[in-house]
């Protein structure tokens, strides 16, 4: 079997699989969510304004507090075909194939907000805590799966990863005059990674190595103006400024027992967000259009080998997202929410191989939610998401002792490794308004 897959041994991958646009979550809350993530100028609930527009918050003239909880599902599925080679190295012109599904279960996605307003006030404060970026992968070891094989007959045996981006956000908006706002939110962020096996670390003859936990703090800001022309127009921009993280420091351990270090900086891209809002006594509407600058990202920007054969970085493009959503307020305490948004795929085919479990690249994503209002104060909202990334992300498998040979990055011929998916998600949110 060795002599099927041999050139697979030398292969290595990037083990993030982010959720959603890239690595950005579409929204953040039930409200948000449902509208498609579209909230930079159509400022509904405060967790949507506050993680895209911090000047859209002096729209908020109470107390409020908000606490959303989700539970994401995806299922992703991981397909290889790899050539036989003879036992001269040289092709048979048999090839295997494989596919491996994910079996990872549900994960987690929670959000808390609070904003200070007051009226008659021009200042409005606002704190957060949201999970903005996650992921965790489990491909399983296969025997029919060529790239899930175990690491001593030339696969990567099971692939598994544990990623978490918490960010920590204080925001303050300035209202300039009675239609305009200006606003301003330094970040700090918490993230932790777990990675079975670690690309980013060199390969021995026992292969690559698994890690455990590991975490980095980054630091950030977000600055933002908001319109509101008083005759249901209203725009906004803002600009999240790239949060820049230290370096995660893995120790690794090889099947062999052997062990080794390796640092691996991975910040989070700069993102530009235009927003449109029009709202009549019955409906809001919302669209939002976002540019993610992935090209000039620490961990994102480069791509390719080490002389040692460890990863260099994910070579992701720049992508675009689109959100729109329509609010339907015309049912007494129930208003109805609908959200489409739409992505560009970060991963070109020469690098798909980097970015193996990067499977949640979601191009068409589709909402529906609703909240209902018990009173005054207190409101639950709920959502319904389906992602699908329409097609697979496809490319060559990769291997270094072959990158002179066959570029880009040693593409094996007859290769392809490739990976697609589906995502669900079921959100709560509870909002209560303290008392003027």
């Amino acid at each position: 079997m060795k002599s099927l897959i041999l050139p697979i041994f030398l292969l290595t991958f990037s083990a993030m699989m982010f959720s959603q646009a890239g690595h950005i979550m579409q929204g953040v809350g039930a409200v948000n969510m449902s509208m498609g993530g579209a909230s930079t100028a159509q400022p509904l609930d405060i967790s949507g304004a506050l993680q895209w527009n911090p000047a859209a918050i002096s729209v908020f003239d109470e107390k409020i507090l908000k606490f959303d909880i989700g539970a994401f599902f995806s299922s992703p599925q991981l397909y290889s075909t790899v050539p036989e080679f003879n036992q001269y190295g040289q092709p048979t012109g048999n090839f295997y194939s494989g596919t491996t599904k994910d079996d990872r279960g549900v994960s987690p996605m929670p959000a808390l907000a609070m904003v200070w307003g007051k009226e008659g006030s021009k200042h409005t404060f606002g704190v957060s805590a949201f999970g903005i970026s996650g992921f965790g992968v489990t491909f399983p070891e296969s025997m029919t799966n060529p790239i899930n094989m175990p690491q001593s007959m030339g696969g990567f045996g099971r692939i598994e990863s544990d990623y978490m981006l918490l960010q920590v956000g204080a925001t303050w908006a300035y209202q300039l005059t009675e239609k305009f706002s200006i606003g301003v939110q330094p970040t700090i962020n918490y993230s932790s990674l777990e990675l079975t096996p670690n690309p980013t670390a060199y390969p021995t003859a026992a292969g690559y190595p698994s890690t455990e936990s590991t975490v980095a703090i980054g630091f950030g800001a977000q600055f933002g103006v908001f319109y509101d022309s008083g005759n249901g127009i209203k725009l906004g921009a803002s600009y999240k400024m790239p949060q820049t993280f230290l370096k995660f420091k893995f120790d690794n351990t090889y099947l062999d027992n052997g062990t080794s270090k390796n640092e691996f900086q991975m910040d989070y891209p700069g993102i530009f967000s235009l927003g449109l809002g029009y709202s009549t006594s019955d409906f809001d509407f919302a669209f939002d259009f976002r540019r993610v600058d992935y090209e000039n990202t620490a961990g994102f920007m480069n791509t390719g080998w080490t002389q040692k054969a460890s990863v260099v970085g994910f070579g992701w493009k720049n992508i675009s997202i689109l959100s729109a959503g329509l609010q339907y307020k015309g049912i007494k305490k129930l208003p109805l929410r609908v959200g489409y948004t739409y992505s560009s795929n970060p991963i070109d085919s020469d690098v798909a191989f980097f970015n193996i479990p990067a499977t949640a690249i979601i191009k068409d994503a589709f909402q529906f939610g609703f909240s209902y209002e018990f009173s005054e104060k207190f409101t639950i909202d709920a959502v319904y998401h389906h992602g699908a990334s329409d097609g697979k992300t496809s490319g060559k498998i990769l291997n270094p002792a072959f990158a002179q040979a066959y570029p880009p990055y040693g593409a094996i011929p007859g290769s392809n490794v490739s990976y697609d998916m589906t995502t669900d998600m079921v959100m709560l949110g509870f909002s209560y308004k303290f008392k003027k």
